[in-house]
């Protein structure tokens, strides 16, 4: 397998929790050498987060594990002068730096995005933040809720009765993580053909909003204010969740001959020619009646029952499943999503990303992370030797917890 793309790019991770670690993640897993930045005292919050709280209590929390795998860990204090040096000295021969503190913080520690450029001009520091480095919101701290109500997201989640509704996961921390990623790799591109580096400002206000095109453009261009739908899609009907005799199924007959199709597997071929159903703008504006109609024949047998039935003919469909229903799935097997390592006596299961690489003999990358997600500080000595520092400064250093 020939190497993967970002191999021999080196990323110096400042960052913490989720949105700046979900970035780095992605770049490890494109093949970066990605060297995480933590403070001494403790490192990532996200060490002591998820729901083991013997794995929180070793530093190691399910929440931490999840998005730092293939990663280095060196704590340094950026407080301490002699921190702020040895984070210069990595600067010189990096190509990324991220972080998500709030704006201003970096400033105040002295290490300014222009004074790192100017002690190397093809760095790209990418600095990720709840509404972006300037305007009136700049300097509020955000979190992933925060961010969730302001961009729109959760007015359009939940049903009339529920909405506003959280999304079920941290989904503006996880898009501004990826929308950094993929900035940084255009980023990382140009610098190699140029030599000259670049700031890059996520917000993830605005990157929760770019991905919600479809409905701010109904506003934007037909002047259409979304509405909280529940599991109706506003697009086509019948596209939906849909009850069954035995647990529920998502279909997506957004076309007339798949709506034709699943009228004919349910055995009510007589509602394709229903004038109210007809025809697609028709079939929208009598969604209610028409999901009513498919509910009462879809009783009569369990989702499991129907979604072959449905896809046989051509009519996408899919059970809803839990969390361990979807990670039990063997197409999520048979792609091995999930990979594990070992740490001491414990085990890490994390997932690869949502893509593979194949190169041009056909030899495919899983796209999994090198290895396990790394002890706090595990790397610390390793990084200084580096660098060339002998075993009695890096014991000073230690001694007046600079790292």
């Amino acid at each position: 397998m020939s190497a993967l793309p970002l191999t021999g790019i080196r990323v110096l991770d400042l960052s913490n929790v989720l949105s700046g670690p979900f970035c780095t993640y992605q770049l490890a897993l494109l093949g970066a050498d990605v060297l995480k930045i933590e403070n001494p005292d403790g490192g990532d919050l996200a060490r002591r987060l998820g729901a083991d709280p013997q794995a929180s209590a070793r530093n190691m929390g399910a929440s931490f594990v999840a998005v730092n795998a293939g990663k280095k860990s060196m704590t340094l204090n950026l407080k301490h002068d002699a921190g702020k040096e040895i984070l210069r000295s990595l600067v010189r021969d990096a190509d990324v730096l991220v972080e998500n503190f709030r704006p201003g913080v970096m400033e105040r520690l002295g290490l300014a995005a222009p004074s790192l450029l100017a002690l190397n001009p093809r760095l790209v520091y990418c600095a990720i933040s709840g509404f972006g480095n300037d305007g009136p919101l700049s300097q509020r701290p955000a979190y992933d809720q925060i961010i969730q109500g302001m961009s729109g997201a959760m007015s359009v989640t939940g049903g009339v009765e529920t909405a506003p509704l959280r999304v079920g996961y941290p989904v503006a921390d996880t898009v501004g993580g990826m929308s950094a990623a993929l900035a940084i790799c255009a980023a990382v591109l140009a610098a190699q053909r140029t030599g000259e580096g670049r700031i890059v400002d996520v917000s993830m206000l605005e990157a929760t909003m770019s991905t919600m095109g479809w409905v701010v453009s109904n506003y934007l261009n037909a002047g259409v204010e979304p509405t909280p739908m529940g599991n109706e899609n506003f697009t086509a009907a019948p596209s939906g969740t849909f009850i069954c005799g035995e647990g529920m199924l998502n279909i997506a007959a957004n076309e007339t001959k798949q709506f034709a199709a699943l009228c004919d597997v349910i055995g009510r071929p007589e509602l394709a020619s229903d004038e109210r159903f007809r025809e697609r703008e028709p079939r929208k504006r009598h969604r209610i009646e028409l999901k009513h109609e498919i509910e009462i024949a879809l009783q009569a047998h369990s989702a499991a029952h129907w979604e072959p039935l449905l896809v046989a003919a051509g009519v996408p469909a899919g059970l809803v499943l839990t969390v361990p229903e979807a990670i039990a799935q063997p197409q999520i097997a048979g792609r091995a999503f999930v990979h594990e390592f070992k740490d001491g006596e414990h085990v890490q299961r994390v997932t690869r990303a949502g893509f593979r690489m194949i190169d041009a003999s056909g030899d495919a990358s899983s796209g999994r992370p090198s290895m396990r997600a790394p002890h706090l500080s595990e790397h610390t000595q390793t990084q200084l030797e580096r660098l060339g520092f002998d075993e009695q400064a890096i014991g000073r250093l230690r001694d007046d917890r600079t790292i």
